[in-house]
């Protein structure tokens, strides 16, 4: 091996890279972790993290993270902040920091995560974290006996409203066409829950409140002679609209879904098909995104790295 070149660079911050860092670091790998636009992660969107285990009173992201970054720098894992701009792969991987620094690495492991998307509007970014969210999984329980929105119309829409439902008063579904897309399964299910009001041909303009989401600002038939606006008053919006991978860097350089997930190998769920190139997280999985996943798919990614560079 070249000792001009690192052995391990993981990019990413959030849980999964966290805890490769931890088991490559402990491994002793003296990983580089970059840690891109934002410490933390999607997680850091989100106001208490209470089903991660190890926390029975809850935690706030930012202190679960200051303690898996902490616990990763007690076996000697170094720290890049910065954003990564370019990659090349071969042998070895060439990673641009900020297009200034370069980084040569035997190994690689991609953790860069997912975004939710959102409507674009400017009452989503004031009330995020004070009512907003991408995950009902993750947050539905503050809104226990509340009443709350959901904005989508396909499965994934159908499925958190349906877990809210279990837990709130009344879920609303916005809907901006006549229609669902979900599968029949569960439009019937939605349609057939008495604390789900599905409000069909709706779209958002603005949220309001005084300091956290307390209603919402619709519009029945936007851009029809019959147009019509109207308020809801809600406790928490969600939006199930959909996620994108953090992934535009490797487009064309590995294996993705229609989505723009990276795609691992069949029997491995960490490698993907370039050599000594793994991922770990969300950026490689559109199903569950949380926290307690990407941490494991973290620990599966560092221990087929370790593998892999002890062939070297």
């Amino acid at each position: 091996m070249n000792n001009n070149v690192h052995n391990l660079i993981i990019i990413g911050s959030g849980p999964a890279g966290y805890t490769a860092a931890i088991y490559a670091a402990r491994a002793n790998w003296n990983p580089i972790l970059i840690e891109g636009p934002q410490l933390g992660g999607q997680l850091m969107t989100t106001t208490e993290v209470e089903n991660f285990p190890g926390y029975p009173d809850g935690v706030e992201p930012f202190q679960m993270m200051d303690d898996l970054r902490r616990q990763a720098e007690r076996f000697g894992t170094v720290f890049v902040s910065g954003v990564v701009t370019k990659v090349e792969l071969g042998k070895p991987h060439k990673i641009w920091v900020e297009d200034t620094d370069v980084y040569e690495t035997n190994a690689l492991i991609i953790a860069t995560g997912a975004s939710a998307k959102y409507l674009g509007l400017p009452s989503e970014t004031t009330y995020r974290g004070r009512g907003v969210s991408a995950c009902a999984t993750c947050d539905g329980f503050f809104y226990r006996k509340k009443t709350v929105a959901v904005v989508g119309g396909g499965d994934t829409a159908c499925e958190e409203a349906q877990y809210l439902a279990n837990l709130c008063e009344k879920v609303y579904l916005i809907v901006r066409k006549p229609f669902l897309r979900a599968s029949q399964i569960m439009q019937d299910r939605v349609l057939n829950n008495p604390k789900i009001e599905v409000l069909f041909e709706h779209n958002t303009v603005r949220l309001t409140g005084e300091g956290k989401v307390q209603g919402a600002d619709l519009v029945y038939r936007k851009g029809e002679p019959d147009e019509q606006l109207h308020h809801i008053a809600i406790d928490g919006f969600f939006l199930a609209i959909g996620h994108h991978p953090n992934t535009q860097l490797f487009r064309g350089m590995l294996e993705t879904d229609e989505e723009g997930y990276l795609k691992t190998l069949a029997d491995s769920q960490a490698c993907i098909g370039a050599a000594g190139v793994f991922a770990a997280g969300d950026c490689c999985d559109p199903r569950y995104r949380q926290a307690i996943v990407a941490a494991g798919s973290g620990c599966k990614a560092a221990l087929d790295a370790d593998k892999y560079l002890k062939t070297l």
